[in-house]
Parts: structure tokens; C-alpha cells; sequence
């Protein structure tokens, strides 16, 4: 939900990568749903491990709050998103995680001065 919203917002001004130090399974049906509300279509995406190289060319790294283990590289930003995990949530509750990662994700546009959609 974070890198469809991130992208959604930044229009292009920003590169987005989404991953994890365990990834597993297939992206949550709620996590889709919530969205498509919004006209963002992540069906297509799917758990991908982090990589050295995604690391080292990152310059902001975002952790959800789920214990994802990340080395740290001088020069880069790390940001730790407490949220509740999605996993086995109805969509009310997905919905909610959803309106918490877009209100972060503006603020980290802000905070890198990057031009977003409203």
C-alpha cells in the first residue's frame, strides 16, 4: 500500500521500491481492495526481499513497524512507520492502516520537498 500510494502521490517525482528482510505470500485482498477506493491497482505486485543494491541506492528507507532488518549504510535515512499489520484485517480496518500510511506518505513528500498530487 505504501510504494501505490507514494507513486500515486509523487506522480512520477520520486522512485519507488517496495520489499522486505522476509518476504512471503501474496498481497493481502483487503490491502487491494482499500486501494482501488482510491483508483490505485496494486494486484499485480507481490513480496520482494530486500537486495544490497536497492539498499545502497535508497536514499529514504521506510520499515512498517513488523521488525524488518535492515543494514544501515551511512548517508541513508531510516524511518520506522509504527502500523498496525494489515494481515487478516476486514477492509474497515485495512481501510484505516491505508489513511495512516497516505498521511505519512504526504509528510515524507513534504519533508523532501517533492511536488504531490492533493
Amino acid at each position: 500500500m505504501a510504494m501505490g500510494l507514494f507513486n500515486h502521490l509523487a506522480g512520477g517525482g520520486a522512485a519507488v521500491w517496495s520489499g522486505g528482510s522476509e518476504p512471503r505470500g501474496k498481497i493481502n485482498p483487503a490491502a487491494v481492495a482499500v486501494m482501488a477506493e482510491r483508483g490505485i491497482d496494486i494486484s499485480g505486485e507481490y513480496h520482494k526481499p530486500w537486495t544490497g543494491e536497492i539498499i545502497a541506492a535508497a536514499d529514504v528507507i521506510v520499515s512498517m513497524g513488523c521488525g524488518d532488518r535492515v543494514p544501515a549504510l551511512p548517508g541513508c535515512r531510516y524511518e520506522d512507520w509504527d502500523l498496525d499489520d494489515p494481515s487478516g484485517k476486514d477492509v474497515a480496518e485495512v481501510r484505516l492502516i491505508r489513511d495512516q500510511i497516505e498521511r505519512r506518505a504526504r509528510e515524507l513528500l513534504d519533508d523532501l520537498r517533492i511536488p504531490y498530487r492533493s
